[in-house]
């Protein structure tokens, strides 16, 4: 039997986020406030932080957010090779990451 994404990751709906503001408006308003801060022009350009968002999105493998954050890319004028580009660096950081960790095994496995 094969499962359904939407059976493992629900759709994110307007009416699951009003659910979820009832139930904690004050810290809603400080995400947005959060999330509009951090991704509004600065010393990087909108369209870069939204790139950043897509490689950072595959690392933590939020689905909800590769898919936000690629549309708004797409929307700040990323180009679809832009945003590859950006998931292969994503891969290999992740992977990078495992290699580098191997050393906390190795140690282990050296001192028994």
């Amino acid at each position: 039997m094969s499962v359904e994404k939407s059976d493992i990751y629900p759709l994110y709906t307007r009416q699951m986020t009003k659910a979820k503001e009832a139930l904690t408006p004050e810290a809603m308003e400080a995400w947005r406030h959060f999330s509009r801060t951090v991704f509004k022009e600065g010393a990087l350009p909108e369209k870069t932080k939204q790139i950043i968002a897509v490689a950072v999105a595959h690392v933590t493998q939020c689905p909800y957010c590769i898919k936000s954050h690629t549309k708004q890319a797409l929307k700040k004028g990323a180009s679809k090779q832009e945003l590859m580009e950006a998931i292969w660096i994503a891969a290999e950081m992740r992977a990078g990451a495992a290699t580098a960790h191997a050393a906390i095994a190795f140690d282990t496995m050296e001192k028994l």
